[in-house]
């Protein structure tokens, strides 16, 4: 041990005892704010405690330690200078504090170290506490009332052991009712783990039943899921053939009942095989009309001629159409723009009109609200327009008048091959832009 610690030593046992203990304090105050790495180890333990825990039970460590360990001490001084600010700094500074008690001086003073700390423990230790002036009347009743909470003790004792007595006989009548207890418990947990057995395996008898029942059911399941798609594909196939047929038969014999009455009408038929009165008035008649008269394809009046037909059906080439008339214009506004003006004929001619245009240059969902009475298709992927006229074309009835606008060469002569007449896109616009 060096000098400074035999000295440092030697002061930390002159110390008189109420400096010591508020050195105590005043360390295991200053313990807790200082980080576990600068706490000794065999104080490390009592820095989580309260302070007066801590004071109480590190006294007999932190004592000894503050005296040998330099480097501590001056920590512990630095927080306790820094919760006492004004008397920490006076005594630091060597400044008088008349006010101030000598024993907190002086354990300032010891943790501190000063120039002056020795006398001001020394000064400390020459304190003498008031001798307290005792009371003999005040002795006699403290000690009467001694005697009486003897007396009060002992009465609680015997009370508590009686009961203590009767709490060891209730215990050992509950040990034994507990042993038989258990007995039993050990005596229903062997047959319950016998049941348990016996359950698991009729268990996985059942599961192994009822999975095989379950695999058959499966099977007949999908046998009969299966033979029931088939029977709706044959009905729902065998009901729109019927109604294809019927469409066809029907838009056919509305045909052949309009065409009659037109012939009727272009020939100046009588309306009934009779001889009629107004038949018998001589006069000139008119000549009737060539029948079948040929016009170019991109006359607006063949174009009227085709739409009374009866039963018309109009399809349209729509891009072919529209980049013809508007070629500059966006293409929903070139779909809008032709879709309104074939309403406007719909709404004149009483005609079915379908428009098909080229889905391959849409890049998402179309906007386009097509006015009563027109049909709007766009191709699907990977088809082009041009082959889903000709499947509107043969998905006619023959004999039906089916009129294709388009200025394609290959489309009108596919679709002329098909039965069809084919008109150009220009026959189409005049008509549309006539008012």
């Amino acid at each position: 041990m060096t000098e400074a610690g035999t000295a440092a030593g030697s002061a930390t046992t002159a110390l008189p005892e109420p400096v010591r203990q508020r050195v105590v304090a005043l360390a295991a105050q200053a313990l807790g704010q200082l980080p576990a790495t600068d706490i000794p180890a065999p104080l490390r333990r009592f820095a989580s405690f309260a302070p007066a825990k801590r004071a109480k039970l590190s006294a007999s460590v932190l004592g000894p330690i503050l005296a040998t360990d330099e480097h501590f001490r001056r920590l512990i001084a630095f927080e306790v200078r820094r919760e006492h600010p004004e008397l920490g700094d006076a005594i630091a500074e060597g400044v008088p504090v008349p006010a101030a008690e000598p024993v907190e001086a002086a354990a300032l003073a010891y943790l501190l170290r000063p120039d002056d700390w020795e006398e001001r423990v020394t000064a400390a230790a020459q304190v003498q506490p008031a001798t307290p002036v005792v009371d003999d009347q005040v002795v006699s009743r403290l000690n009467d009332q001694l005697d009486q909470a003897r007396t009060e003790t002992r009465q609680v004792r015997e009370r508590l052991r009686e009961q203590v007595t009767e709490l060891k006989s209730e215990n050992v009548t509950l040990r034994r009712k507990l042993n038989e207890a258990r007995q039993r418990i050990t005596g229903l947990q062997s047959e319950l783990e016998q049941r348990t057995i016996e359950a698991t395996t009729a268990d996985e008898r059942v599961a192994a039943a009822r999975a095989e029942v379950e695999r058959e059911v499966r099977k007949l399941r999908a046998r009969v899921t299966e033979l029931e798609a088939v029977e709706h594909a044959a009905r729902r196939t065998a009901g729109q053939e019927r109604e294809m047929a019927s469409t066809r038969t029907r838009l056919l014999l509305d045909t052949l009942v309009e065409a009659a009455g037109g012939l009727r009408r272009e020939l100046a038929l009588p309306p009934g095989g009779e001889l009629r009165p107004a038949d018998t008035v001589a006069g000139v008649e008119p000549s009737a009309s060539p029948v079948g008269r040929t016009a170019p394809d991109d006359d607006p009046a063949l174009f009227d001629e085709l739409l009374a037909l009866p039963q018309v059906h109009l399809i349209v080439d729509g891009y072919n159409v529209t980049k013809t008339v508007w070629p500059n214009s966006p293409l929903h506004s070139q779909r809008q723009r032709l879709v309104t003006a074939l309403g406007a004929l719909v709404a004149q001619r009483r005609v079915e009109v379908t428009v098909v245009f080229d889905g391959a240059e849409l890049s998402g969902p179309v906007q386009l609200t097509p006015p009563r009475g027109v049909r709007v298709r766009f191709s699907p992927a990977g088809v082009i327009a041009d082959e889903v006229i000709r499947q509107l074309v043969r998905a006619e009835p023959a004999g039906r008048p089916i009129v294709v606008v388009s200025s394609d060469r290959e489309v009108a002569e596919s679709i002329i091959q098909l039965g069809a007449r084919a008109l150009s896109a220009v026959s189409l616009i005049a008509r549309i832009a006539r008012p």
